[in-house]
Order: C-alpha cells, then structure tokens, then sequence
C-alpha cells in the first residue's frame, strides 16, 4: 500500500483510558486476565480440533479458523492496551497505527464472511443432510475459508489507504482506545465523504450481505426444525446451531453499531464501549459458548483431560 502522510504528523496519542485515572490498574488487570483467557480458551479448541478424529468436519474446520481469527485480531489491540494502562506515554506511531488498523480491519472483515460459511454450513447439515457430503466438501471448505481471509485483507487494504490519505491538520489525540476508522474519520480536518461511502458501500459485501444470507440461512433451519415430529429430534437439531447464532448475535450487534449505523449519530463515548465489547469480551465469550453450549467439544475435551 502507498500510504503517505499529508501532514508533519509522526504519531497519534490515544487518550484510552485517560479519564479513569484512579482505576487503571484495575482495568489493566481484568484486560490482561480477558487476554490471557481469550488465548488460552481459543488455543485449546483448535487443539482439540485437530486432535480428536470425531471433530474432523467442516464445522469444527471453521470453528478453528475462528478461534484462529479471533486470537489474531485481540492480539492487534489488547497487548498494546495494556501497555498504555502502564505508561504515561500514550502514544502510536504514525505508521503503527496504519500497520494495527490494517490488520485489526482484515480480522474484523475475514470473521463476518467466515460467520457466513457457517451458517451455510449449518443450513445444509440441516435442511439438507443426504447431500451434506456432496455439498460441504473438502474443497469447498478449503475455498470458503480461503475466500473469507482473501476478502477480509483486500476489503481492508482499501479502507486503510484511503483514510490515511486523510489530512489530520496536526490534531493527533485519538479518542479511542486503538487506530479504528471511526475515530480517525472524526479526527481528520478534511472530507471524509468517500470514506463514509466506501464503508457502506463495501461494508454492503463484507458484512450486510453476509448477515442477511446467515439470516436467510436460519430462516430455513428454523422451518426445517418445526418440521421435525419429536421434541427430542427439535433439540438436538437445534443445538448444532445454537453456538453459531450466539456469536452471530454478539459480533454482528456490535460490528453494525460500530461501523454501519449513521455518523450523525456518532458519539465517543458511546463508541468507546462498544468497542470494549466488540474488541476483547466477544472473542473471548466465543470458546465458552462452543464449550458449553456444544457436546461435541466437551467430550473432546473431556478425552484431551484424561489424556494428560
């Protein structure tokens, strides 16, 4: 990317947390214990993933893809957080803040449309089981994911470019607690018409598109199991899917409130929770939500524990 600075700006101060000055230590302590929980929770369902023979399908091929992503993107923001928490130098380099929101803005595209190949996974183990083999082959799985990671960089490098082709004017107090689009759009002294454009107007393929085709998905599956005659036969239907829409629900209420919903109606405030929620609880609710909602996992698990 050809990224150049219009200003003599060489780095932004992140005002983070500068307004909880009496509890920071507290908050430094339950970020690092989300952090170290979100890896270690992650960690070990990709393990246990590759190791046990009954989670070699395309389901638990996308539930590590996803653990993957969401050790990649919590890495890109926690670390440096806590580092803030510890110093008074506050600051990014003008570089590392494009390097961080390239990376952060790729994990957040890559896990809307990886959340879409599971629904679609979903939907055919459901609504279409005789032909799940034929459908949801190796291959498939392979281009999904593959696709999925390819969009969410691409979708990324577009984003990043043109908002660091920005004029910042000399203005480099960043009101959030990492580089995201949406502080530094209100931190730019120049038009930032085109970006608001390109992130409805590509956040239409990367996130809408994908959510209403999860929401087509499970409005199929929720016909298909209203179907089934046994209550039972309900249930179990309902619970290979039950962890998929959770974390549908959780990541795509916050992403949309973050970088879809109108800038007339953007505060910092209200953006800077959210962002708490979208960027380190989320990731780390994932593997307690596959975990316990899920019965396969557990007995992996179960197996991985008294393997050791």
């Amino acid at each position: 990317m050809d990224i150049r600075n219009q200003t003599t700006l060489v780095e932004f101060i992140v005002l983070g947390f500068a307004s909880l000055q009496q509890i920071q230590l507290l908050i430094f302590t339950g970020l690092l214990l989300i952090y170290l929980f979100t890896l270690l929770g992650n960690i070990v369902i990709m393990i246990v993933s590759l190791l046990d023979q009954n989670l070699h399908t395309p389901m638990y091929f996308f539930l590590g893809n996803l653990s993957f992503l969401d050790i990649c993107y919590t890495t890109t923001t926690i670390p440096q957080m806590l580092v803030h928490l510890l110093s008074k130098r506050t600051n990014i380099s003008y570089m590392g803040c494009v390097v961080q929101l390239y990376f952060f803005f790729s994990f957040v595209g890559t896990e809307c449309l990886l959340l879409a190949a599971m629904a679609f996974d979903r939907y055919v183990a459901i609504c279409n089981l005789l032909r799940y083999t034929v459908v949801i082959r190796k291959s498939i799985c392979l281009l999904l994911a593959a696709a999925s990671w390819l969009s969410g960089f691409l979708n990324s490098a577009v984003h990043t470019t043109f908002a660091f082709q920005l004029p910042f004017c000399g203005n480099n107090r960043l009101d959030y607690f990492y580089c995201d689009i949406p502080p530094l759009l209100e931190l730019s002294c120049g038009d930032t018409s085109l970006n608001k454009i390109l992130l409805l107007s590509i956040g239409l393929f990367i996130a809408w598109t994908p959510f209403f085709c999860i929401l087509l998905s499970y409005t199929y599956i929720l016909s298909t199991i209203l179907k089934i005659p046994s209550s039972q036969g309900k249930r179990r239907a309902f619970s290979t899917c039950s962890s998929h829409l959770t974390v549908v629900i959780l990541y795509y209420g916050s992403s949309i409130f973050t970088y879809l919903r109108p800038r007339s109606s953007y505060t910092p405030g209200s953006a800077k929770q959210i962002s708490v929620l979208y960027s380190t609880l989320t990731p780390m609710l994932n593997p307690i939500i596959y975990t316990l909602r899920n019965k396969d996992v557990k007995e992996a698990l179960r197996k991985l524990i008294y393997q050791l």
